[in-house]
């Protein structure tokens, strides 16, 4: 057959690395079995198949991975192979399996009658009924590898299957299967195109170095190379490759065809460069790989080598004679020879002619009934889905007319559902406003009471200031100025003694004064502990905003034992107040940390809350007014603001003011 000179089996399962069936058995084992068919190792998968236990798919599964192992070269002549192939039960899986195995069976034993298709194709009917993409990819190859055999160079309903399997395949080896089936296809169509069929080599090169080293896919690959290079007239190449074939294809039956085939096609080589010895030891290598399943062709092929191998040494002994020619004797034995020769090959052409004519006959026979059984099945299907479609429809109708009053009762309870649902929101909404509007009262309140309290510390600050001012620094100014009278009234009085003294003592009452002034100066500005001002308003503040589980304010200080400046207390105090403020109202945040921190000559301050954050840059005018306002106050104040705000994950507010 055509697969001698080009083509390749696939050995149908052949398509996937992990994915497996949904098979009702140990989904692992069933999963290494598929995956060990894929990568042509039947011998393990055939041990993993004793494993499953459901006695039915075991046998459906050893058969044809026995059928794929063997590739028709079984010992026994064809007609006394037997596999137990059930087609009758209604199981999908195994009505795939079993069509499958009965469209190879078919295949490799009687090739010529074209009857595989008819099981392939209702495989892959069946696959895709089942809407399951790995048999699917199983049954294309069973097809495509129908169509490997019967190949003929007008037909082209391959392309569509082909083109199939592309759009499904994901690993290497099904990338390789669908290079391999396109450029076979490719070399015997007429209008192939060899630069185009090389760079597609080179695809399939591409996807065997993807595969471990010692794949068994790598002799098919290696042999359609050779015989690339050879059709390209680059022989020694040729002669290369078709020699690492020998070397990497092992001696197992699916592979016995490759063997045969590059054994063939190295004589030819050979006997192209009149190396006639070394032609015959290939070709008697090949006569030992004689493809079982179709020996008629591979004898033919054997035949013709030997006759073509006969008269090149029957040509080379016709050129001694004619260097003879002065010899009559000679030139009539050499009028004999040619005569015997021309006599051989006419008879053995007549033969081969015959041969060809037959399988040519079958071809086109099968193939016509392929055309036909093609359109028969798609017909058929197009009904069934026709059908299908009608009883979908009419299904929906009835769905429909069901579903009318379902939809009307639906959007009465609909609309009842949506308004409750409105009212609940809008209740909640007020409930929020209300909230808030208490808080705000509350936050505002407690501004009042703070200012109110910073204006009676000041007023209180004012009184022991007048105080100290009138009890201390009061008398000594008037003893300075008593004193000062003193001098001012006997400063021409020549008998006034201790002048000296007195100015001595005046300038110590002046020093004395000016200490006391200073001493009431540090007393305003260092203030005692901390346990009045600015941390504990904040602190105040945090405790009553703060409202159960809703909300929980925290205030944590790091070195701010001593107050600060009245006037900045307040700024700070208002800040933080705002930022509590626009926090409660916007961030609908249930936690809040407040820092701050004494660095010596700065104050830093950081707000944090777990609300739903903002984007900073796209800050809504009507939430932005607040913190501008803050800003503007940090500003004021000479110090630094900055927002640290991500949506869903709150916000960050880190504040530093120089003190």
């Amino acid at each position: 057959m055509i697969k001698i000179l080009f083509f390749i089996s696939l050995y149908g399962c052949c398509f996937l690395s992990t994915t497996v069936y949904s098979f009702s058995s140990n989904k692992q084992t069933q999963e290494l079995i598929i995956n060990n068919i894929v990568n042509l190792e039947y011998e393990n998968a055939n041990r993993l198949i004793e494993k499953i236990e459901d006695w039915q798919l075991k046998e459906s599964l050893k058969t044809l991975n026995l059928i794929l192992y063997n590739q028709g070269q079984e010992i026994q002549d064809s007609t006394s192979v037997s596999y137990q192939i059930n087609l009758n039960t209604k199981d999908k899986l195994l009505l795939i399996l079993n069509n499958l195995a009965f469209g190879y069976n078919e295949l490799f034993h009687k090739p010529n009658e074209g009857t595989s298709f008819t099981y392939f194709f209702e495989a892959y009917r069946l696959a895709k009924e089942k809407n399951d993409t790995n048999l699917r990819i199983l049954t294309l190859l069973g097809i495509l590898e129908y169509y490997h055999y019967e190949f003929v160079l007008t037909s082209r309903q391959y392309e569509k299957y082909l083109l199939e399997l592309k759009s499904v395949a994901k690993t290497p080896i099904l990338y390789s299967w669908y290079y391999l089936h396109y450029i076979y296809f490719k070399l015997e169509s007429t209008n192939k195109n060899e630069r185009e069929v090389s760079n597609e080599i080179d695809k399939l090169e591409q996807q065997i170095k993807l595969l471990k080293k010692n794949h068994r896919i790598r002799p098919l690959f290696l042999s359609l190379k050779a015989i690339n290079l050879g059709r390209q007239g680059k022989i020694e190449g040729s002669k290369e490759f078709h020699l690492k074939t020998l070397k990497e294809s092992a001696d197992f039956p699916f592979l016995k065809y490759i063997r045969f085939r590059t054994c063939y096609k190295l004589a030819e080589l050979y006997n192209f460069n009149y190396y006639t010895e070394d032609g015959l030891k290939y070709i008697k290598m090949a006569e030992e790989h004689i493809d079982i399943s179709d020996k008629l062709r591979s004898q033919v092929f054997i035949s013709k080598y030997i006759s073509e191998n006969y008269k090149a040494l029957a040509e080379k002994y016709i050129d001694s004679f004619y260097a003879l020619k002065k010899d009559k004797s000679l030139f009539r034995i050499d009028s004999m020879a040619q005569k015997a020769f021309l006599s051989y090959r006419e008879s053995y052409t007549k033969f081969t002619r015959s041969v060809q004519l037959e399988h040519e006959l079958d071809y086109q026979k099968n193939t016509s009934d392929n055309i036909k059984l093609n359109k028969q099945l798609q017909t058929a299907e197009k009904e069934k889905q026709i059908l299908i479609e009608q009883q979908k429809k009419k299904r929906n109708q009835n769905i429909a007319i069901g579903l009318g009053g379902s939809l009307f009762l639906g959007s009465v309870i609909a609309i009842l559902i949506y308004r409750n649902t409105k009212r609940k929101q809008r209740i909640a909404e007020q409930e929020k406003e209300i909230e808030v509007q208490k808080t705000e009262k509350l936050l505002k309140e407690q501004e009042l009471t703070a200012i109110d309290a910073m204006i009676s510390g000041q007023e209180k600050e004012r009184q022991r200031l007048a105080n100290d001012l009138h009890d201390n620094l009061g008398s000594t100014l008037a003893t300075v100025k008593l004193h000062f009278d003193h001098l001012k009234n006997n400063r021409n009085n020549p008998k006034i003694e201790n002048i000296e003294e007195l100015f001595s003592k005046t300038n110590n009452l002046l020093d004395e004064a000016y200490q006391k002034v200073r001493t009431i100066a540090h007393e305003k500005n260092s203030g005692v502990m901390a346990k009045q001002g600015l941390l504990p308003a904040v602190r105040n503040l945090a405790k009553k905003a703060s409202n159960g589980n809703r909300l929980q304010i925290e205030v944590q200080d790091y070195g701010l034992d001593e107050r600060l400046d009245n006037a900045l207390e307040i700024s700070i105090f208002r800040i933080i107040q705002e930022l509590i403020t626009n926090t409660i109202k916007h961030a609908n945040a249930s936690e809040i940390a407040i820092s701050l921190t004494n660095h010596d000559s700065l104050l830093n301050i950081i707000v944090e809350d777990n609300g739903k954050g903002f984007n900073a840059k796209v800050l809504p005018e009507k939430d932005g007014m607040g913190l501008k306002s803050i800003e503007k106050r940090i500003e004021h104040l000479e110090g630094t603001f900055e927002i640290d705000s991500t949506i869903g994950k709150g916000t960050n507010i880190i504040i530093n003011i120089p003190i």
